[in-house]
């Protein structure tokens, strides 16, 4: 069965009703007959409002007990979107980073994935399940202790599960219908973009540009994993980010009539006639010569 891997931002999430509906667009690509596999982001503000929070509390807080406090927006999302799912007659289970296998080095803030190992994702998937994976965080190799990505961290998680898993595809679904040439909610006239390559979308990201983020557009050049940018809001085609070609469209070719004597008795082309040779004579290009002259 093919796996699709989707990602949900904070603002996709914002409130319940935002979640009712995200839910229902996972229950439609699983029901399209997809091993579906979901990575979430904090709800709306949440990553904000626990880091002013934390601020209040600590004007420096310690980094191992940030994180800590930083992943639990995520874990907060997982749970809500998997009791959305089961209401809609799907089974679901949810997973933090380190559940799901996300291993990271051991920098707190702005860890880096150094392995994915889905096993618990795989059992769920063989089961039947709907996975909903925490984004945005790990688990150290060296330390055992709970990281996080940084932020658009989520993304990454995305992108890092889709190649774990091998999957057909990792959707990353945001507030807009893709990526544009500008911001389209600054500048009016932005153009979308149908196709973009890796290379083309790391120089976008590094440029500012906020649709994905470096690490996840780095991770799938380097794995050769497809990426579909689109709005959660709409049912929009977005973007697709690859460096694999595109697919050739098919020619069109006139139809011809049964009843057309053009058509009904056609020859078959010197090229496929024989391999020896046409089936028709050649006709000559040289120009036909003058008569000689007779006189002397």
């Amino acid at each position: 069965m093919p796996i699709v891997v989707q990602k949900y931002g904070g603002s996709s999430l914002a409130d319940a009703e935002s979640i009712k509906r995200v839910a229902k667009r996972i229950s439609e690509t699983k029901k399209a007959g997809n091993d579906v596999v979901v990575a979430v982001s904090a709800m709306g503000d949440t990553t904000d409002e626990l880091l002013d929070l934390a601020q209040e509390v600590s004007p420096l807080p310690p980094p191992r007990e940030l994180d800590m406090l930083m992943t639990a927006g995520e874990r907060i999302s997982m749970a809500l979107v998997a009791m959305a799912i089961t209401d809609l007659g799907h089974s679901a289970r949810s997973f933090t980073g380190s559940q799901a296998g996300v291993i990271t080095d051991s920098v707190h803030g702005k860890a880096k994935i150094i392995d994915v190992t889905p096993g618990r994702i795989t059992e769920a998937l063989g089961k039947g399940h709907v996975v909903i994976v925490a984004g945005f965080q790990g688990v150290s190799q060296d330390t055992k202790e709970i990281t996080t990505l940084g932020r658009g961290g989520t993304d990454t998680t995305a992108v890092a599960l889709a190649a774990a898993l091998g999957a057909d595809v990792c959707e990353i679904y945001t507030d807009v219908d893709g990526v544009f040439t500008a911001d389209p909610r600054i500048v009016p006239a932005a153009r979308k973009i149908d196709r973009i390559s890796a290379e083309e979308m790391l120089e976008l990201a590094a440029c500012g540009s906020k649709v994905l983020h470096l690490r996840s557009v780095e991770y799938a050049r380097r794995f050769d994993i497809p990426i579909h940018v689109r709005s959660s809001f709409s049912q929009k085609i977005g973007t697709t980010v690859t460096d694999q070609p595109a697919p050739k469209e098919t020619p069109w070719k006139p139809r011809s009539s049964p009843a057309s004597p053009t058509t009904a008795a056609r020859p078959r082309s010197p090229s496929s006639a024989s391999p020896t040779g046409p089936a028709w004579p050649r006709r000559s290009s040289r120009p036909s010569r003058p008569p000689r002259s007779t006189s002397t």
